[in-house]
């Protein structure tokens, strides 16, 4: 499974998503149909599962069964399931039998798989002749193929975000000081190319500054990226992050998101403001970012 996101509160009754997101800007989750008897979930690493989970909960899901993966996920998970089943990152064969088994008729995948343990993975057969057919491999194509083998044994991947809207601002949200004209142009700059990089399966983030463009983010993942690109801004720091879904992205594996990591990775290293899609990005435990946001004046925004 290549690194990055699968697909990480009632937005009528959680102040944490009001914080944020204002309802002028929050979708109205509570018009979607999400109470299902029971769902499954692959859960990757840090803390979307668990944010999903409870919500699922809040919206009505009865039952909730786990693929969780050694070394990725974490435990916490366990106390907010009803069934959480252990396997190994390349172990496809027994993900869909922890369904199968259990009467699992639809399924979600959220959380990240560190880019570090791609290169221990000892798929088994199944997964070997997945890869084999694929002519390429990246994320969509990977997850792509889960979703066509999982079908196969009737499960059904579906996008977790009816159950997400909450946490996904829409346009015109904002957190920090005032955009100075100059980074408004680098955002516009920013999202234009970060819409390029992203339709050629390179990455989603992009970091500029002055019209220049100081890192775009490949294979090391989002906060490596940020990091290399506040270094390259110079020691007065002043870059500016943009984050991107591709066009027709599949949010069924892959929801663009950030949280409190993002933010702090950001602050160490100089970035000053960070834009992500309106509407198409997850914003993770809203409160702790606002605070994060005036501790380190920064600017935290949408576009679109």
């Amino acid at each position: 499974m290549p690194a990055g996101t699968f697909a990480g509160e009632d937005a009528c009754a959680t102040k944490q998503a009001w914080h944020c997101a204002p309802p002028n800007q929050v979708a109205n989750v509570c018009a979607v149909s999400t109470t299902v008897e029971t769902l499954g979930i692959i859960a990757g690493n840090r803390s979307l599962p668990l944010l999903f989970a409870q919500q699922a909960r809040k919206l009505g899901v009865r039952r909730l069964v786990v693929v969780a993966f050694d070394g990725e996920t974490d435990p916490a998970l366990a106390s907010l399931v009803d069934e959480i089943v252990w396997i190994k990152v390349g172990q496809l064969s027994k993900l869909i039998s922890a369904f199968t088994d259990r009467a699992v008729k639809q399924c979600v995948m959220l959380g990240q798989i560190a880019p570090k343990n791609l290169y221990s993975v000892r798929p088994d057969l199944r997964a070997m002749a997945l890869l084999f057919r694929l002519k390429e491999k990246n994320a969509h194509t990977i997850f792509g193929g889960i979703a066509t083998e999982l079908k196969k044994d009737g499960v059904e991947l579906i996008a977790a975000t009816p159950w997400l809207k909450s946490l996904m601002p829409g346009p015109g949200f904002q957190l920090g000081g005032k955009l100075s004209a100059a980074r408004r142009e680098d955002i516009a700059f920013g999202f234009r190319l970060a819409k390029e990089v992203s339709r050629l399966e390179i990455g989603q983030t992009i970091v500029v500054k002055e019209g220049t463009v100081l890192a775009v983010e490949g294979f090391e993942g989002t906060d490596q990226c940020l990091t290399r690109g506040g270094t390259l801004a110079g020691p007065n720091g002043g870059a500016v992050a943009v984050k991107v879904a591709r066009l027709n992205h599949d949010m069924r594996f892959d929801v663009p998101c950030l949280g409190p990591k993002t933010l702090e990775t950001c602050a160490a290293a100089g970035i000053a403001a960070f834009a992500f899609e309106a509407g198409r990005s997850l914003l993770l435990e809203q409160e702790t970012c606002a605070g994060l946001v005036k501790l380190h004046k920064l600017i935290l925004t949408t576009v679109a």
